[in-house]
């Protein structure tokens, strides 16, 4: 039976591929928060919000093609950290959606919610990323699919 070989290199990309995305949009989204004033709802503060939210939104619709994509991957690690880096992210970005819901319009409370949100996320994701870095990995060999059905 032919095989096909997964690369340990490929196996640890897809390992920390939800991480980065999680590093990444969490740690843009909170820029635009601190780059403008607080004072009064103005178009600082809806460029400021929206810039701040984007980010996020973007990295949640992307991330659920990730999930899907190496939660299943040959080397069963590579979708123990995807789901626990899922884990992490959802569990803020759904607390966002219910405690944000009720901010008054003043970026304080955005701002902290990232500060707080930032605090627990990217230490996490920087051990984890440790982790998958320091990790080792093998190749793995699967089964080769057929390119072509079976003629009837």
């Amino acid at each position: 039976m032919a095989t096909k070989t997964v690369s340990a290199r490929s196996s640890r990309r897809s390992a920390a591929m939800f991480d980065i995305g999680n590093l990444i949009s969490v740690s843009i989204a909170g820029i635009p928060l601190f780059v403008v004033s607080s004072e009064g709802v103005g178009v600082g503060f809806i460029i400021a919000a929206i810039m701040g939210i984007v980010p996020l939104v973007l990295w949640f619709g992307a991330s659920m093609l990730v999930y899907a994509l190496n939660k299943h991957h040959p080397d069963p690690r590579v979708g123990h950290f995807t789901q626990w880096a899922a884990y992490r992210y959802y569990a803020l970005m759904g607390l966002l959606i219910g405690v944000a819901t009720f901010f008054p319009p003043d970026l304080a409370y955005y701002r902290a919610y990232w500060a707080v949100a930032a605090a627990i996320l990217l230490p996490w994701t920087v051990y984890a990323l440790f982790r998958i870095y320091r990790e080792p990995w093998a190749d793995v060999a699967i089964p080769a699919e057929a390119d072509k059905e079976p003629h009837s």
